[in-house]
């Protein structure tokens, strides 16, 4: 049982039988299991697994494979034996384990097994097994050695063709009576039993019969909702229910489907039962139409009764109560204090664009940027193509081709991200900050476009009228898209800015959240600085809004929806589901389908050749739609490769970053790890890489995020502007050249160089000009309070004497670490020295000597961290960080 984030289960019920069983058992497994269907709500997808033969979804239960044993339990049908511990031996052919006879004949060259002696385990490796075959065994080998020898058991893997040429070769040999050639491997009976098969052949069953339907080609308008039917598809055989059958009607379906088995002589199929509104994707795949799905509301009875009998015998049930859905605010996981660089593409050059302009693109226009960031182990870039709406195809070409000259000038260490307008991720918004889409465009090729086409070419910001919709889920990452003047461009769930010449209006609808409505605040400074604007809420507007719109009309409340990410999904380049847990395959590239992003892997050892096609690989798996998920064209795709994989990957897996460092291919790698006793060995720990700077000046000053206070009233106007305070801050922090950037990585863990005092020869420091800013706040007024400050520290005096192969603008300064004290920890805690409020304030005369600047209050003593804050230290650190930022401005503590 699965709680997907929508909130609604997902049932997956297998039956599993055993090439031993007799009919009657395999009949009753069948009958239950459609009883335990009914009992969930009737929506299970049921699956029947024959042993030798299950389907990859039942295998993925079982890491890394199933091995069945001989003998069985005993029953009303069977009698157990009891089994004796002897030598086994097991071929391994994917994730399908098979025992096999201790006899040489049952050795080939094609596949890999698995010799289990009572001191040692061997791994033979056929000469024609890949090296992902041989990867994939030594899991087995290893689940082998742990369960039945306590991992105490040596371990030898074998090359076929090697002869006699060391001890290990010749001890595996002697098990055998010694060397002698392999036969040829002759094809097996199943093999030449599946070619005959048929293929997508439907039979409705009629009084527990199964009649064949003549109907080409399928469709979903022949399935009946008061029938049952039965589709051969060959290997896989699907038994389809529909809602209105009754549970006698399912049953009789099941004992006619294996009739249906028995009489063609055919026991090796894969039985997947599915219910009408609930089929799986490859159900779905084997009709030529089937429409798009609905909701469908389906019924909790039973679920209690099955929950309250499994609890009673002490199985978990977590998964069978009902879940909520999952609400996670959208994370970047990017540090957003890193360099930007934006080019303007115009044919087959690009603009270096100012750090002024390079949040502001057009939608005639394609952009490349280049971000680079500090990550966990190494220095990470980021190079990505942004695609407007009304583009050309001549500058996406060459947008695509500029980008990849700047992948192998970083010898494709940098990670690629395509974009196209209206389908950014919440990454590339976060990197961008407050981002804007203005109309038409500026490259020759779409200004030729415009000309020929005869199309009206606007001028953005300084249009005559320019209408505005703000989004975004906060101030790192706000959006102001350019839409048409009228009155249709409206929508109840957003905000907008209206203006025209000396005339700004903001206009707020009924159904925006005051976070949003801030966001319009916000990007006035951008838009309109130094501009008063006239409130206009939904259904009060003034005549002369309306006139500017060109009249009132109608216009939609319903908020786009965004897409989310859904489970994902991890395939192989081949495009066959593998399992997100597994290992990435250096020899390989792999896709990881997130629903709202697509991630392609590129392994290191793949062919330089392939890897270039990177981008076209996940293309075309958009263009397929294995999955029927209709993905647009437009989804956000990543070009990822080994051992540069950013968190904004690897968050979707258990991640080990040593590995990535190892030598040779996979199996070398995991036979490393599996004689080192399961731990990465690697001689180098990644480097810090220096990247490769692509023309421009790299921006690593730090622009404070414009603030102020928020009110909305219907009476008045407020004129805006900048505070003496903010003009204070801005004139110690605002440099021309530098890039609006988002929220500094988390500073809690880092203490910056002691203060011994201020010097009047040096700027105003940051803690006046931050008391000036504070100082015009009302504490008790806490909706006054700016949503957030950004401040960085002052990076520390430039060295007479750089390291070789650093360049002037071209590096993130990092100031001096003394100690490190832990997010979240309380004086108490940690025995830190206290201090009364007065001394811990930013403009203390005072001030406390040695403390971290950006955990004033855990110096405060619980008595007074109550009375200053309203509320215990535990209560405090469990509130958002942009709440806690809040109330420290409010205190004079930030």
């Amino acid at each position: 049982t699965n709680a997907l984030k929508s909130g609604a289960l997902r049932h997956d019920i297998h039956y599993w039988l055993g090439k031993d069983t007799s009919q009657d058992e395999a009949g009753a497994a069948a009958i239950k299991t459609i009883e335990l269907d009914a009992a969930l709500g009737g929506r299970a997808v049921q699956y029947r697994e024959v042993q030798g033969h299950e389907t990859e979804r039942f295998l993925s239960y079982f890491k890394p494979c199933i091995i069945p044993q001989s003998g069985g339990v005993a029953s009303g049908f069977n009698h157990a034996k009891p089994v004796e511990h002897k030598i086994s031996m097991f071929v391994c052919q994917g994730k399908y384990v098979v025992h096999v006879p201790f006899a040489r004949s049952s050795l080939n060259h094609d596949d890999i097994f698995i010799l289990d002696t009572e001191h040692k385990i061997f791994q033979f490796n056929g000469s024609n097994s890949s090296i992902q075959e041989r990867a994939k065994a030594l899991e087995v080998l290893q689940y082998i050695r742990n369960a039945y020898h306590d991992g105490k058991c040596d371990i030898a893997t074998i090359e076929d063709g090697r002869l006699m040429s060391d001890a290990e070769t010749g001890e595996f040999w002697g098990f055998f009576g010694g060397f002698a050639p392999l036969p040829r491997k002759t094809q097996t009976d199943d093999a030449l039993s599946t070619k005959a098969l048929p293929t997508n052949k439907l039979f409705c069953v009629v009084k527990g019969q199964a009649e064949p339907v003549d109907a080409e080609p399928l469709t979903r308008e022949l399935l009946d909702t008061n029938k049952c039917y039965i589709l051969d598809c060959g290997v896989e055989i699907y038994v389809w229910l529909g809602r209105s059958t009754s549970l006698d009607e399912r049953k009789a379906a099941s004992g006619a489907t294996e009739e249906y088995i028995h009489s063609q002589d055919r026991r090796k199929p894969q039985i997947i039962c599915v219910i009408e509104n609930f089929e799986t994707v490859t159900f779905r795949s084997k009709f030529d139409s089937w429409p798009q799905a609905t909701a469908v509301t389906v019924s909790e009875d039973g679920r209690g009764k099955v929950a309250a009998l499994l609890k009673r015998q002490g199985v978990n049930v977590k998964g069978l109560l009902k879940a909520a859905p999952s609400k996670e605010e959208p994370q970047p996981y990017i540090d957003c204090s890193g360099n930007l660089q934006v080019w303007r593409v115009n044919g087959q050059e690009k603009i270096l664009l100012p750090a002024s302009d390079q949040s502001k693109f057009y939608t005639g226009d394609c952009y490349i940027y280049q971000y680079m960031y500090s990550g966990d182990d190494q220095d990470e870039c980021l190079i990505g193509t942004w695609f407007g709406k009304q583009s050309i195809e001549e500058d996406k070409v060459s947008a695509t081709s500029q980008a990849n000259k700047m992948l192998e000038s970083q010898k494709f260490l940098a990670a690629q991200l395509r974009v196209y307008e209206g389908k950014e991720p919440i990454l590339f918004f976060a990197i961008f900050q407050s981002f804007m889409v203005l109309k038409s465009g500026l490259s020759d090729g779409y200004k030729k476009y415009i000309l020929e086409s005869e199309l009206p070419n606007g001028t953005g910001i300084e249009e005559e009228v320019a209408l505005f919709r703000v989004q975004g889920s906060g101030p790192e990452n706000m959006q102001a898209i350019q839409l048409e003047p009228v009155a249709s461009s409206l929508n109840s769930s957003y905000c907008y800015i209206l203006h025209s010449g000396s005339s700004v209006f903001t206009w707020i609808g009924n159904l925006t959240t005051p976070e949003e409505q801030e966001l319009v605040e916000r990007q006035l400074d951008v838009i309109k600085p130094n501009m008063q604007s006239r409130l206009q809420k939904e259904g009060s507007e003034s005549v002369e809004f309306w006139k500017m719109l060109g009249g009132k009309s109608e216009y939609p409340s319903q908020k786009t929806t965004m897409a989310t990410e859904s489970d994902p999904h991890l395939f192989s380049c081949t495009f066959s589901k593998g399992e997100l847990k597994d290992d990435l395959m250096t020899e390989d590239i792999f896709i990881l389908d997130c629903h709202s992003s697509v991630f392609v892997w590129v392994g290191q050892e793949v062919d330089p050749k392939i890897r270039t096609q990177a981008l076209v690989i996940g293309e075309k798996f958009l263009e397929r739609d294995f999955l029927l998920e209709k993905l647009p064209l437009q989804t956000p795709l990543y070009i990822i490769m080994e051992a540069s994989e950013p968190q904004f990957f690897t968050r979707f897996f258990t991640w080990d970053s040593t590995k990535s460092a190892m030598h040779g291919n996979s199996f070398q790698r995991k036979l490393s790890i599996l004689k080192n006793g399961g731990r990465p060995t690697s001689n180098n720990k990644p480097k810090r890489r220096t990247h490769v700077s692509n023309g421009g000046r790299s921006v690593a000053v730090e622009q404070p995020q414009r603030s102020r206070s928020v009110t909305f009233s219907s009476d008045r106007v407020r004129v805006r502007g900048r505070s003496p305070a903010f003009a204070a801050l801005a004139s110690t922090f605002e440099n021309p050249n530098a890039r609006h950037l988002s929220t500094p990585p988390p500073l809690e863990n880092k203490i910056y160089p002691k203060s011994n005092g201020s010097d009047s020869s040096k700027p105003a420091s940051r803690s006046t000009a931050i008391a000036s800013l504070t100082a015009t706040f009302e504490p008790p007024r806490a909706k006054f309070i700016p949503r957030s400050i950004k401040v960085m520290p002052e990076p520390p005096a430039k060295s007479e004497s750089k390291s070789n192969g650093d360049s002037k603008g071209n590096r993130i300064e990092t100031p001096t670490i003394h100690e490190d004290v832990k997010a979240g920890e309380t004086a108490d805690e940690e025995g830190l020295a206290l201090y009364p409020y007065e001394r811990l304030t930013v403009s203390s005369t005072n001030p406390a000597p040695d403390i971290n600047i950006f955990k004033r209050e855990t110096y405060l003593s619980s008595a007074e961290f109550r009375a200053k804050f309203g509320m215990a230290k535990s209560a405090f650190y469990k509130l958002p960080k942009w709440k806690q930022n809040k109330l420290k401005m409010a205190l004079h503590l930030f």
